[in-house]
């Protein structure tokens, strides 16, 4: 398919980027607009209506997603499905998921005004509840389209108690729909999944390059350890004599780091909160607990850290005369790209005259989740000093058009490609 000049499609770009940022959390840094939100809900009602306006059919299923469909010459065919997310951490950005929404929607454009019809259906997705929230699920949307909810999920609560099961209620979406919602699985599997996305770090913008195409999605490893002493008076218990947990707790916050440091390349290793039961300012403090992250796309030192951090973590408490004991939870395992979905994307690229790089993802995404569905790939664009999940998060309109040109490109190859039951192992790169 001939691509659009990048100039062309720029000023729908920022017009759809500047309504969609209206939508925020009132007294919220940034553009707030976490799942289940008022402001997420209104925001929603404004996605469909784009959709509606770029010629897709409209509806939202029974997992919360909203789904637009451009009709293909042969509506048996497996779907094409394209898309991401739109709602944000507290005090987010304006580009983290919603390049991969609003993108998707001007690719459609370009689809039509180029007069290239699909043989496929193209699905285009805003998936409910991408980020992290209080229930500690993230991918809502994706995980139930590939039958990944659990009645155990939907028992979550939040710091207030509340379930996840009714936190959908309140949102207008049925939790008992929800366990028997079949999604895509069996027969209603998508043919091919590719996701636009900002890269949420640095190594696009350091090398140069405007587009990366991701080799595999990171896996995460989280734990909560919780550390036991003794409660004493802070004004007269000697420092020789205290088991003190918030320094047990300290150490295992650097040996965490320790281990992020060791890692090979794209492993990271984060404390994200440290708890204390006490809220007195002159009690030492006798039960800490400590939460945290481990990610990587290598697989074999990313299994090994659950042991090598509960053994140092447990020998560094024990020096201290604290209990340390750890519980650990897997968020999600290393997820690779479809070997030939880089290699399309790739020739996208390429044939257009843009440079790219094979890259990892240390981020988590939707695609995770349809990667259990069909051949999955994502195409990063730059993020401006590696920064996202903050207001500072910010990638051009010229960068997103790039990103949106080889989307576009991609989805046409895709629409004809019949993938090989044997794994394509060949990356090509353009450096």
């Amino acid at each position: 398919m001939p691509l659009s000049d990048a100039g062309e499609i720029t000023g729908r770009l920022n017009s759809a980027l500047s309504g969609l940022a209206e939508f925020r959390t009132a007294g919220r840094p940034g553009w707030t607009r976490e799942v289940f939100s008022e402001s997420y809900r209104d925001s929603r009602q404004w996605v469909a209506g784009q959709m509606k306006a770029a010629g897709l059919e409209v509806h939202k299923d029974a997992a919360g997603n909203l789904v637009g469909r451009l009709a293909g010459r042969n509506p048996a065919a497996k779907p094409l499905v394209t898309g991401s997310h739109t709602d944000t951490v507290d005090g987010g950005g304006r580009f983290d998921g919603v390049v991969g929404v609003l993108g998707a929607l001007e690719a459609v454009q370009m689809l039509r005004e180029s007069g290239a019809a699909l043989e496929r259906d193209l699905l285009v997705v805003d998936f409910l509840g991408e980020e992290s929230n209080p229930f500690g699920l993230s991918c809502l949307g994706s995980r139930a389209l590939a039958g990944e909810l659990t009645a155990a999920d939907l028992a979550r609560t939040d710091y207030s108690g509340k379930t996840l099961a009714a936190a959908y209620s309140d949102f207008g979406v049925d939790p008992s729909a929800l366990l028997s919602f079949k999604g895509w699985t069996g027969s209603r599997r998508p043919h091919a999944y590719l996701e636009l996305h900002i890269e949420q770090g640095s190594t696009l913008e350091a090398r140069g390059m405007p587009i990366g195409i991701v080799t595999a999605i990171t896996g995460i490893e989280r734990l909560v350890a919780s550390f036991t002493g003794t409660p004493d008076h802070a004004g007269t218990r000697p420092m020789d004599d205290r088991r003190d947990a918030m320094v047990a707790a300290a150490e295992a916050v650097l040996a965490i780091r320790s281990e992020g440091c060791g890692a090979p390349e794209h492993g990271v290793a984060t404390v994200t909160r440290l708890e204390n039961a006490s809220r007195s300012p002159n009690v030492v403090p006798s039960l800490v607990r400590l939460y945290g992250e481990v990610r990587s796309v290598d697989e074999s030192w990313l299994s090994g850290t659950r042991g090598r951090l509960a053994a140092e973590i447990a020998a560094r408490a024990a020096e201290h005369d604290v209990e340390a004991d750890l519980s650990w939870s897997t968020d999600n395992t290393v997820v690779r790209a479809s070997d030939s979905v880089q290699d399309l994307a790739g020739d996208a690229a390429s044939a257009a005259g843009i440079g790219w790089l094979p890259v990892p993802s240390g981020a988590t995404h939707d695609a995770v989740h349809m990667a259990a569905l069909a051949p999955m790939g994502m195409i990063f664009i730059p993020s401006a000093g590696g920064k996202s999940h903050c207001p500072e998060e910010f990638t051009s309109t010229d960068q997103i058009a790039t990103g949106v040109r080889v989307l576009a490109d991609t989805l046409v190859r895709l629409d004809s490609h019949k993938f090989s039951t044997t794994p394509h192992t060949t990356q090509r790169s353009t450096l």
